[in-house]
């Protein structure tokens, strides 16, 4: 049988049905915001990238999938927030390795980390596994403080700088 590009919807492989939903780099970078706590459109594409259109239909099919949820913060015009629902929330561990990896395959180690968490359970820097290096516990998104590295948070600022400057055309995919 000829491999094709398309997946068997019906294939028992669970990385294959994992792929039809976070297997993009738009996905990827949309939970990153959302684990980052950026829940408004315009935040999510300042930091994304995104176009207006990529991003609405990224978090229509994110919603589709109950990774996330709408919620509205505004009635007149309607606007709303995206949250993580308990499937997205699951998603973390995936992001933290995603990480781990990043950090030590796609960056030098004089840059040092993007991102630092200190475990609030122990106090101390966690390291980059599912499992606290310094007390063995799991860690928890709700457990961990980020501290973003200098650069970083440099970075994401000149992004969002940007985005206001540029006065980016917002679809609005809140309806």
């Amino acid at each position: 049988m000829a491999m094709t590009d398309t997946v068997d919807d019906h294939t028992a492989c669970p990385v294959a049905r994992s792929q039809e939903i976070v297997g993009d780099r738009w996905t990827i970078v949309i939970l990153r915001e959302l684990f980052m706590g950026s829940h408004r459109f315009e935040e999510i594409q300042a930091q994304t990238g995104a176009t207006p259109q990529m991003l609405a239909a990224r978090l229509k099919r994110l919603e589709a999938d109950q990774m996330i949820e709408r919620r509205p913060y505004s009635q007149r015009p309607l606007r709303n927030e995206y949250h993580l629902t308990e499937k997205g929330q699951a998603f973390y561990p995936v992001i933290l390795a995603l990480r781990a990896w990043g950090e030590h395959w796609c960056k030098s180690p004089e840059e040092g980390p993007a991102v630092t968490y200190i475990h609030k359970l122990c106090g101390k820097d966690p390291g980059f596994g599912p499992v606290c290096e310094a007390c063995g516990e799991p860690m928890r998104r709700e457990e961990l403080q980020p501290q973003m590295s200098a650069e970083y948070a440099a970075e994401r600022e000149r992004r969002h700088r940007l985005f206001k400057e540029q006065g980016a055309t917002r679809q609005t995919g809140d309806g």
